[in-house]
């Protein structure tokens, strides 16, 4: 059912939306994140990428209200993505109130969430490296900085720790997450 066949059609559409070249990056982030995750849990990986492309879309189009971000995503996407992948991203914003209403909707939720968190996190360990690129980051370092919380202090490392739900412990995430990361390093500029 899913309609935007594939990631260059949802990457113009969420250009549509979302005009932040620094927000389109962290979509682009999140959605390698989630593709590998996808892959790991057996999943549609497809669908999943999408899910993370396509999970900020709605930014501009509320006006950064974060109780109407993830509602808006769900009527701009309606017929672009099957009902799991709306719902999931609609409760990826715990202000939203939004609640997935299925199992795998839940689940595709959780993924987002800590999908959405850690990709922010590598990036930010990314930027502080000399060199500012990805190929810096090892998984010691990655590890180092989700445990000091002063660093990257809008990064929720309870968000990120929602991959425990899924029965993936932190460091795999952690590794599977800056892998994922170092695939697309051209597309994000690191």
């Amino acid at each position: 059912m899913v309609f935007t066949s594939s990631k260059p059609e949802a990457l113009e559409l969420l250009t549509k939306y979302l005009k932040d070249e620094r927000m389109v990056k962290h979509c682009l982030a999140v959605s390698a994140v989630m593709r590998a995750l996808g892959r790991r849990l057996g999943r549609d990986e497809r669908l999943w990428e999408l899910v993370g492309l396509l999970h900020d879309i709605d930014y501009d189009y509320v006006e950064r209200d974060m109780s109407r971000h993830g509602l808006g995503a769900m009527r701009i996407l309606e017929g672009v993505l099957p009902r799991v992948a709306l719902e999931a991203i609609a409760s990826h914003n715990e202000h939203s109130g939004f609640k997935p209403t299925s199992e795998e909707a839940a689940e595709l939720s959780h993924a987002l969430r800590a999908s959405d968190h850690l990709a922010g996190l590598i990036v930010a360990t990314a930027l502080v490296m000399p060199s500012k690129k990805l190929a810096e980051v090892g998984p010691d370092t990655l590890a180092r900085k989700f445990k000091s919380k002063d660093f990257a202090r809008g990064v929720s490392r309870d968000r990120i720790r929602e991959i425990e739900k899924l029965g993936i412990d932190l460091e795999e995430f952690l590794d599977l997450g800056l892998k994922a990361l170092k695939e697309v390093d051209r597309e994000l500029g690191l």
